[in-house]
């Protein structure tokens, strides 16, 4: 079973791509011919909500998935440039870094016969 944290990242860095995109479709109305702002104002809270929301998960999963210091870095470098959060779910998902390890022993519950 995938773990909720894992899911929640996934989510959060498809969600912070796509804000990515309606931020740029607002800046273009923005500085195009239009000139109208609205697009800005309404999706630069989302899409910085979401930036914020998708390095907490960053740190999160990279914790309880035990990544690397490098593999933390890219992670959180993929949130700058354009759609660069999916590129490295999909990379990350390739490489396995997006199952949670096993349980250590001190982790695992106890089973009924030991007690």
């Amino acid at each position: 079973m995938r773990d909720g944290w894992i899911r929640a990242f996934v989510v959060a860095a498809v969600a912070e791509a796509c804000s990515w995109a309606a931020l740029l479709a607002g800046m273009a109305v923005k500085y195009g011919p239009p000139r109208n702002e609205i697009g800005v104002q309404v999706f630069g809270p989302i899409h910085g909500a979401l930036f914020v929301a998708y390095g907490l998960l960053v740190l999160v999963v990279a914790r309880r998935c035990r990544w690397s210091l490098v593999s933390t870095g890219l992670a959180l470098a993929s949130a700058v440039p354009p759609f660069a959060t999916v590129l490295f779910e999909r990379w990350a998902r390739r490489r396995g870094l997006l199952t949670p390890p096993a349980p250590t022993p001190a982790e695992r519950p106890l089973t009924g016969a030991g007690r």
